[in-house]
This record gives structure tokens, sequence and C-alpha cells, in this order.
């Protein structure tokens, strides 16, 4: 059960106190009655609900897709820099979303903004060994032995050791392009793996989470919801490399 206030304003753009103003004024009607005071109780689940005569669609969790430009923080919010929930529509951002997995500020792609916590803990536990695919634009070549330091498990600088990853050579060129596929999140974890086989990372933009590709049509700084196939298609791992 909730209040019809916090309700409705969960579901909308509205704040919570244009929530009580609408409420009061007769506006609101739930299960076909008029309901003019906000503190009461519905169940969103059973209670039929309407404002000014449209239906109010309950969603209890939403999930969202973002293509990540740089510059934007990936977190929930920040006083001072945009973040990533900044680029939801304005409807969205009452619902307490959160990301579920952050990027460096500097990193683009592929992000999922939830407020679904046991979704988003499926998907970042490592137990869950959900992998993430990177693109990579580096500032030397990839050589066959650095494809196989990553496969047998990196260890970086700090002695920590790093899953085996999958690292696959896109443009052979001085300043390479590769694919790089992992089912772990440490900080920075991409830029620091390279950095142990003396490569620095230039561009890096997270593609696929799962078996979830970034949909081809979002530009940088655009989102959309997910569907429900694609939020199971999160939790399961495609193919690796071919």
């Amino acid at each position: 059960m909730e209040r019809l206030d916090k309700l409705i304003c969960s579901q909308s753009d509205i704040t919570r106190t244009q929530a009580g103003r609408i409420i009061r004024a007769g506006r609101v009607l739930v299960n076909g009655q008029a309901c003019r005071r906000p503190e009461t109780k519905v169940d969103p689940e059973q209670d039929s609900l309407t404002v000014d005569g449209k239906p109010l669609t309950y969603r209890r969790f939403v999930y969202w897709m973002l293509n990540k430009p740089a510059g934007i923080l990936c977190v929930s919010r920040d006083p001072n820099r945009r973040t990533v929930v900044d680029l939801l529509p304005p409807a969205e951002k009452h619902r307490q979303l959160f990301p579920a997995g952050r990027l460096d500020r500097d990193t683009v792609g592929l992000v999922i903004l939830t407020n679904d916590g046991a979704y988003a803990h499926r998907l970042l536990a490592p137990r869950s060994g959900i992998r993430k695919r990177y693109l990579v634009r580096l500032d030397g070549p990839v050589l066959p032995a650095h494809v196989q330091a990553f496969a047998a498990g990196v260890e970086l600088a700090d002695g920590t050791k790093c899953l085996p990853a999958e690292l696959k050579i896109i443009e052979d060129t001085s300043t390479a392009l590769a694919e790089v596929e992992i089912a772990e999140g440490k900080y920075h974890q991409i830029k620091r793996m390279f950095g142990t086989i003396g490569l620095g990372v230039e561009q890096l933009k997270r593609c696929r989470i799962g078996a979830l590709e970034l949909d081809p049509a979002l530009k940088e700084g655009e989102c959309r919801p997910l569907k429900p196939s694609e939020i199971d298609l999160s939790l399961q791992n495609g193919v690796l490399f071919l």
C-alpha cells in the first residue's frame, strides 16, 4: 500500500506538492470515486486510478537503455555536474533510478538505468559472470602475445589478478582498434589491463552487456525503455568472439 500523492508523483513528472493539489481538487479517482485525501493508502497493483480522466498505469520497476556520451557522470546525482539520470525523460526522474554498473566519465556507450535493485545485483554480482564487451582504440598495436596475456588473466600493477578476458583485434594498425570482453568490473579495469602491456586507451565504448547489444539507432545522449526480452538478454551471455 502506498500514499496516493506519493504514488502519483512516482508515476509522473509532477512533484508531490502538485500531486496533493490535484488530489484535493477532486481530479483523482480511485476505483471510480473521487479521493481528496493525499494521504489515502492505495494498492497500485489492485486499485484503478485515473487522473483528469486518464488511467494511471502503474510501473513498479523500469529499465532504460542509454547511449552515454563522454563527460557525463555515471552516477544517480551530483550537485555540480550532469549525470546519466539527467539524460532521462523528466517523467522518469522521480523514480530513484540509478545506473546498473558505472562507466568512467570519458567512456561512452551502453548503460542500463533502473530502480530494480535485485536486477542490478544479478547484473553486477561476480558470481553471475555476466560479461561486458568494449570497443577500444589504443595508442599502439595489439600483438598476439597481448591476446594470450588477457586470456590467461592479467595481473594489475597493484597485484590484483583479473579473470581471463577475451581480446580481439579489429584493426591491426599502429593505433589498433580492438574488442575486449570481461566478466567483472574493477575500477578503471580496461585501462589498467592495457596499461600492464604498455598500451594506453584513447577511446573506450561499452557495446554489450550479457547478450544485450547497444541499439545502433541510439545516438550518444539518447535513451529508450528496454523491452522485456532485452531485460532477459542482459542477464544472459552471448557468444564469444568468432
